[in-house]
């Protein structure tokens, strides 16, 4: 018969993955129970939205059958105190850093997408440049740390400036600030060869490093998918909401889904859906034609239960002027409207990052 030590001992192998330590230790295991072939134990999680939370629990039927193969496991899970869960995060916590109490930003809002392809740094662009024409004070974090492509956009090079608040941000010629990895690089081509934690301590920095003053809007260009680095911004930064970018593609479709689901187990609010690349205009007749085939927005939007906020056609005029470093001049207005509604979607407050 296996004894509550020895199932203890077990767990020992067992790591909170964002935590970095074994769950007996942090003292998440709670309550077990051993009854002829049954074991019965609760779990304490830091919360119940942890997106990791069913890779623990495998971990840990896996670590038990190391012990004993025929024992039956039930795991139950339970959220723990704010008290618990303050002396677990507590060396853990984001230190405040040395510009974060002097920045006044009333919404941050993140543009994510579940995969690369779809147009969400040119989105996440046109939101930054509608709400600058709308007369806001207007920030563009760019995370995708390992591909920036913010810098190449707007036409920005060089050091960047720093004073005793922080590190300064660039400054697109219409006011725009803009801080991105590419901007701390000696060329935007070299590569960013680094692991999660690295990326996410950049991410931080970016955040709490970067003196971004007073600003109405802060748009944050989160890099594709659902890895360590979308999490770390979504756990770190107090978001508004998130604006999901997708494309015609029933492929493209299926995976932002992931990303909404990603965003709704980590409570955070989705502003809406954009379709982009959606289709495209004949020069010479004015025909719709749909590139990528028939338009799913509508379809997607109904099955995440969001609003769609707007279709934006392929144009070789917005790649172009990207492309040159001109998209500030670009002329298409496009997303005026989509901003609009997005400033009307905004709640007042935003989301308190976990462990804050």
């Amino acid at each position: 018969m296996v004894t509550e030590e020895e199932v203890r001992d077990a767990l020992k192998g067992v790591m909170d993955p964002e935590l970095g330590r074994n769950i007996v230790e942090l003292g998440m295991v709670r309550d077990i129970h051993l009854s002829d072939n049954q074991l019965d134990l609760t779990l304490a999680l830091t919360t119940m939205a942890c997106p990791l939370k069913d890779r623990i629990v495998k971990d840990i039927k896996s670590a038990i059958r190391g012990v004993d193969g025929a024992l039956l496991v039930d795991v139950e899970l339970v959220e723990m105190s704010a008290e618990e869960r303050a002396k677990i995060l507590g060396d853990r916590r984001i230190q405040q850093l040395i510009a974060e109490p002097f920045n006044e930003i009333d919404h941050i809002i993140a543009v994510m997408s579940g995969k690369g392809g779809v147009g969400k740094s040119s989105v996440a662009a046109l939101l930054a440049i509608a709400s600058r024409k709308r007369g806001e004070r207007v920030g563009l974090l760019d995370a995708d740390i390992t591909g920036p492509s913010i810098p190449r956009m707007f036409g920005l090079h060089g050091v960047l400036g720093t004073s005793p608040l922080g590190i300064l941000p660039a400054e697109t010629p219409s006011g725009i600030k803009v801080m991105s990895i590419n901007l701390l690089l000696p060329t935007e081509d070299e590569a960013v060869i680094w692991r999660g934690p690295l990326i996410s301590g950049a991410i931080k920095q970016f955040w709490g490093d970067v003196f971004w003053g007073t600003l109405d809007t802060l748009v944050i260009d989160l890099p594709p998918g659902t890895s360590d680095a979308t999490l770390t911004v979504m756990q770190s930064i107090p978001l508004s909401g998130v604006l999901l970018v997708t494309s015609p593609q029933d492929l493209a479709g299926m995976v932002v889904r992931k990303a909404a689901r990603m965003a709704q187990q980590l409570a955070i609010p989705i502003l809406g859906l954009v379709e982009n690349m959606s289709y495209v205009r004949c020069p010479d007749c004015g025909k719709r034609i749909d590139v990528f085939g028939p338009s799913r927005a509508e379809e997607t939007a109904e099955a995440l239960g969001v609003p769609l906020l707007g279709r934006i056609p392929l144009d070789s005029g917005l790649a172009l002027h990207c492309d040159t470093g001109q998209v500030e001049e670009y002329s298409g207005d496009v997303f005026l409207p989509i901003a609009e509604k997005i400033s009307e979607l905004v709640p007042a407050v935003k989301c308190k990052p976990l462990g804050r």
